[in-house]
Parts: C-alpha cells; sequence; structure tokens
C-alpha cells in the first residue's frame, strides 16, 4: 500500500508545504455563497444591521442639540426643558430600536450560519464518501476529522459572530466616518491620518498571523491524527514498550502546533491594545484643540469625540475579530481544498440488469462514441475473472505487481500465498476497481472491468476485508449492511452459512444485540463471523477473502470452513491467508513472490514440485 506522508520517524515531515492562506478574498466569497439558501434571511438581516448602526449613531449625533440646549441663549426655563425633553425621549427611542433591532439580526445571522453549517458539513460528508480508495490510504483518520472538528469549528465561530460584528462594524463605520464629516472636516482630518495608520498596521499584521493560523489548522490536523493512531494502536505500544518513542514523537508535533499557535495568536492579540491607545490618541487631540479654541463649539467637541468613542470601539471590534476571521479562513481553505479534491471516477458503460428470464446479465452497449448505434448485447453474469498480463503502481514509480496472469471460473477457489507485500491485497483492490491497472486488463465475464459501472461492479462482489470493520447498531443491521433489501430470514440463513448463527443467538438480545463502535464488545473472531455473514447475505457472484480467518482460533476456523464450502459452491472465489491450512482444498494456489506469480498450481502439484510453496507449508521459507 502507499505510505503515509510523514512517516512515524519524522513527524515534522507532516507540515511540509504549510503556509498562509492562499486567497483569503476568493475562500471567503466562496463561503458566503453557502447563504444563497437563506438569503432572504440574510437580506432581512443586512437591513436590520443598517437600521441598528443608523439608530446608534443618530443617537450619539443627539448629543450635539442636547447640549446646544444648554449653551442657546434667551430660551426660558421652561421651553429648555421641555425642549430638552423631548431630545432625551428621542434619544431614548433610538436605543430601544437599536436593542431591538440588534436581537433581530442576531436570531436571523444564527438561523443562517446554523444553515451554512448544516450545508458545508452535508457537502463535506457526501463529497468523502465520493473520494477515491487511494485518497484513503495517504491520510489519517484524526487528519480528516480533523475537517470535521477543528475547521469547522473555526469556520462556525465566523459565521455566529465574526461576520455579524464585521457587518455592524463595516456599516456603522460609513454612517460614522459620513456624521464626522458633516460636524468638523478639520477635525476628520485627523482621523484619516490615524486611519491610514489602523490600514497599514492591519496589513503587516495579516501578513504575519495569516501564514501562521493556516500552520496552525495544519498542525492540529497531525495532532488529531498521530493521537487517533495511537489510541487505535494502544496494545501494540504497550507490547512493545514504544511508550517513550511515542510520547517523543508526539512532542514534536505539539511543539510544532503550539508554536504555530503562539505565533498566530501572538500577531493577532497585538491588534487590541493598538487600536485602544489610538483612541486614546484620538481624545487627547481633539480635546487639545477644545481647550485651544480651534472648535468653538461645545456641542459640535462632545458630539465629535461622541463619534471618536465610537469609531474606536468599531476599529477594535474589527481588531478582535481579526484571528477569527484568519483563523476560519485557513479552515475554510482546507475544507475546499477536501472538496476540490477529484471524485473517483466512474466512467463505466456496462451496466448489470436482468434479462427476459429474470437473469442478471451485462448490458454492453454496441453503439460508437458518436452513438450511432445504441443497441446493447447481453452477456450472462458468468463470475468468470481473468487478469491479463497486469502491471500496477501505487506511487508510479515502483511496481507492486508485473506481468501478472490468472483466470478463474464460477466454483472455482483461487487462493493466494506469499510474504507481506508480494501483492496479494492488491490483486483484489484491482479486480474491486479501487486502483486501476497500469498495464494490461482485467476483465469480468469477458468484458474490461474499467467499462463495467463501479457501482455494479461491487454489487457482485462479496469482500470479507483484512480489516474488518463493523457499525453501531444492532447484529441483525450489521449483517443486513450488504444488502438493505435483506429480509431477517435471509439475514439469519447468511449467519448460519458463515457459522454464525450460534453465538449470535446466545448473545443477550440475539440478533438485536447492540454493538458498540467496531464491534468492541465482541471477539475478534465473532467480529470475523459477522463479517463473512454481512458478504454471504448479498449473494455475490465473486467472493474475497482477505486474510479473513487469519485472526481466529483454530475452532473457529474450522466452522468457517464449514460454513465457506456451502458459500463457495457456484461461485468464483479468491482467498488471501497467511495461514497455508486454509488454501489446501483450493483449485488453483498462486504463489507471490515481489509482485509476480512464480508458482501456481493445486496444494498436492505445488508439494511434488519442492519449490517456494513447499517451503512455505513445511516452514523452511517464513511468510512474513
Amino acid at each position: 500500500m502507499p505510505k503515509m506522508p510523514g512517516g512515524r520517524d519524522n513527524p515534522a515531515a507532516r507540515f511540509a508545504g504549510s503556509g498562509r492562506p492562499a486567497n483569503p478574498l476568493k475562500t471567503m466569497s466562496r463561503l458566503l455563497k453557502y447563504y444563497g439558501k437563506c438569503r432572504w434571511m440574510f437580506t432581512v438581516a443586512v437591513i436590520m444591521i443598517a437600521v441598528y448602526s443608523l439608530a446608534t449613531i443618530a443617537a450619539s449625533y443627539m448629543m450635539k442639540p442636547l447640549v446646544a440646549v444648554l449653551e442657546e441663549a434667551g430660551i426660558t426655563p421652561d421651553a429648555a426643558q421641555a425642549k430638552y425633553l423631548a431630545l432625551l425621549i428621542g434619544m431614548a427611542g433610538l436605543y430601544v430600536l437599536s436593542v431591538l433591532t440588534n436581537y433581530c439580526l442576531n436570531y436571523l445571522m444564527l438561523k443562517c450560519s446554523a444553515t451554512v453549517l448544516c450545508d458545508l458539513r452535508k457537502d463535506m460528508f457526501d463529497k468523502m464518501q465520493s473520494l477515491p480508495i487511494s485518497y484513503f490510504d495517504t491520510h489519517t483518520h484524526g487528519e480528516l476529522m480533523s475537517y470535521y472538528t477543528n475547521d469547522i469549528d473555526a469556520i462556525r465561530e465566523l459565521l455566529h459572530q465574526s461576520i455579524t460584528q464585521l457587518i455592524i462594524s463595516c456599516i456603522s463605520l460609513v454612517g460614522i466616518v459620513a456624521m464626522m464629516l458633516i460636524l468638523s472636516v478639520s477635525l476628520f482630518a485627523i482621523v484619516v491620518v490615524m486611519g491610514f495608520v489602523v490600514f497599514f498596521t492591519v496589513k503587516f499584521i495579516g501578513k504575519k498571523s495569516g501564514k501562521n493560523f493556516a500552520r496552525q489548522q495544519k498542525a492540529v490536523a497531525s495532532v488529531n491524527g498521530y493521537i487517533e493512531e495511537m489510541m487505535a494502536g494502544q496494545k501494540v505500544v504497550k507490547a512493545f514498550n514504544h511508550e517513550e518513542e511515542s510520547m517523543k514523537a508526539f512532542d514534536v508535533l505539539n511543539i510544532e502546533f503550539c508554536s504555530a499557535a503562539t505565533k498566530a495568536n501572538t500577531y493577532a492579540n497585538i491588534m487590541g491594545p493598538i487600536m485602544n491607545n489610538l483612541s486614546h490618541i484620538f481624545y487627547s487631540i481633539t480635546t487639545t484643540l477644545g481647550v485651544l479654541g480651534l472648535v468653538t463649539s461645545g456641542s459640535v467637541l462632545i458630539a465629535f469625540l461622541q463619534y471618536i468613542r465610537q469609531f474606536a470601539e468599531r476599529i477594535s471590534q474589527i481588531s478582535q475579530q481579526f484571528n477569527f476571521v484568519l483563523l476560519a479562513l485557513a479552515g475554510a481553505e482546507r475544507v475546499f481544498k477536501l472538496m476540490d479534491v477529484p471524485p473517483e471516477i466512474d466512467d463505466g458503460d456496462v451496466t448489470l440488469g436482468l434479462n427476459a428470464h429474470g437473469e442478471k446479465v451485462w448490458r454492453v452497449p454496441n453503439g460508437t462514441e458518436s452513438g450511432a448505434n445504441n443497441s446493447v448485447t447481453e452477456v450472462p453474469l458468468a463470475g468468470m475473472v481473468e487478469l491479463h498480463d497486469v502491471t500496477f503502481s501505487y506511487d508510479g514509480k515502483v511496481n507492486v505487481l508485473n506481468d501478472v496472469s490468472l483466470y478463474a471460473k464460477r466454483g472455482q477457489k483461487i487462493a493466494f500465498v506469499g510474504s507481506t507485500g508480494a501483492g496479494k491485497t492488491t490483486i483484489t483492490n484491482l479486480i474491486n476497481r479501487f486502483y486501476d491497472v497500469n498495464e494490461g486488463e482485467i476483465t469480468y465475464d469477458g468484458i474490461d472491468v474499467r467499462r463495467i459501472k463501479k457501482r455494479d461492479l461491487r454489487g457482485t462482489l462479496g469482500m470479507v476485508l483484512q480489516d474488518t470493520h463493523l457499525f453501531t447498531g444492532t447484529v441483525m443491521e450489521n449483517i443486513r449492511y450488504g444488502k438493505l433489501d435483506a429480509t431477517d430470514d435471509e439475514c439469519i440463513q447468511a449467519a448460519k452459512i458463515a457459522n454464525a448463527h450460534y453465538f449470535i443467538s446466545h448473545l443477550p438480545e440475539g440478533y438485536n444485540t447492540m454493538l458498540t463502535s467496531d464491534g468492541a464488545n465482541l471477539s475478534q473472531g465473532q467480529r470475523q463471523l459477522i463479517a463473512i455473514a454481512r458478504a454471504a447475505v448479498t449473494n455475490p457472484e465473486v467472493l474475497i477473502l482477505d486474510e479473513a480467518t487469519s485472526s481466529i482460533d483454530t475452532r473457529t476456523e474450522l466452522l468457517i470452513e464449514r460454513g465457506m464450502d456451502s458459500l463457495m459452491e457456484g461461485r468464483t472465489v479468491f482467498v488471501i491467508a497467511h495461514r497455508l491450512s486454509t488454501v489446501r482444498n483450493s483449485n488453483a494456489i498462486m504463489v507471490l513472490e515481489k509482485g509476480r506469480i512464480i508458482e501456481r498450481g493445486d496444494h498436492e502439484e505445488l508439494l511434488r514440485r519442492k519449490g517456494r510453496y513447499y517451503e512455505l507449508y513445511t516452514g523452511m521459507f517464513e511468510l512474513s
């Protein structure tokens, strides 16, 4: 199988290529497109934001007429009091309006963000289901889970809080700037100068922190991947006294994560103090101008100071959201990078169907690419598999298989034996079209498998994989996984074929016993038996057993062999096993070494030759 990136001997290699988001604006634009489904709510929310911002700005502007009433000469106390009270009521009304609109806009934005996150997770999961096996072979489970946890959490923070605050702040800043211009052009000039300082400060810090936030997201994915790997293999770690080495490897990954996170947040958190100091400078300069008499109107000065406070608050809010935005963009870019991975290609034109007699047939189109002839030829589904001079490489450099040819038909049991890495599992991966051959071809009933729709091809194959995986649910649901419309009787019959019925019947709830994650509440042998029953219920034409009995005790192995004898009848069976006792009754045994078939024949014939199979069987040459 292809090697994982960044081996255990060099955990830091997992960070190769990390850096700042390549195109933040493009990433943000793509993220905002997810608001399409709730565009009306988003539009109403933006209108609410505008009303909220204008109400807040207008309330602040009323400080000017309030002060002007106090300065106004020749007005009677009663008239001044009435006018002052009217202005206070108006200001209070504006603040009440801002509170109500703020509540409504936050509710709408939360609804929108929940919809966006739901759609984003669905698209991610759907995308994951469309990816080829090669993608999962080159990415750790922890790394993939990090997309759904850390990256989505960062995006959630952006959608729930940051976007709302940014829109409010931006709209408010426009209104505040307009009001400042109306009040005093000379005082506004100071704000412009300070604005340039803010702009270049944000630009500088953005470059520094953006790079490290992207590095942080990549780092946490690698940390999660390593933790998941160690948790799954904890027994092996302890059995080989590998605790110290595991901790050292984790330290390398953890230090890299902490370094990236520290640098990213250090730069981002500088923004708060800078903005606070700038607001103090605004106040000092404006107050000084008032003291020097350059601003003659007290009402203008007080109103302008009020706007300076709001201006500084909005800039400060933007700076506070700055690190969340950069972190979310780094996470979103990783998510979109996943969603841009090319899906598994299925361009086959041969499909599986039923003929007039209700028998399964391959429907092979006779037409040309131009579609001049739309007729089809029906080829009976016979389970005949052939490999013709097949050569294959996972990485395009080192061949795992070289010029492999073999033939198998219905009723035959073909066994593959050989040392680890000889190419046994690779052959079954190619038959299943998890990968496509580099040279040669594989035919199924005389049809190149690359022409057959993958879903139809895999629907005729039953597999018991090397790593048994059961899902959370009942025993019955796990057996039915291969055929969702299977009846209870069909599932029970499949369990009997696999010799699993006896132990299932003695479980606390029988077939309704709930299994925990990966069937952890069953023994390894029991999990293997259920996996075989899951394959049996599909009634496949071709059965692939990839080291299905390699980790089962002798008694269970005998039970499986008896069940397999009846299951094999009328089917093409491929068996890969490390214990040669499981392949003695095979019609043909293929001995592989370094990707080539060096011997083939039945058990007795190969023993008479006294070649590599003889050495394997007598223990003169170890399989591993």
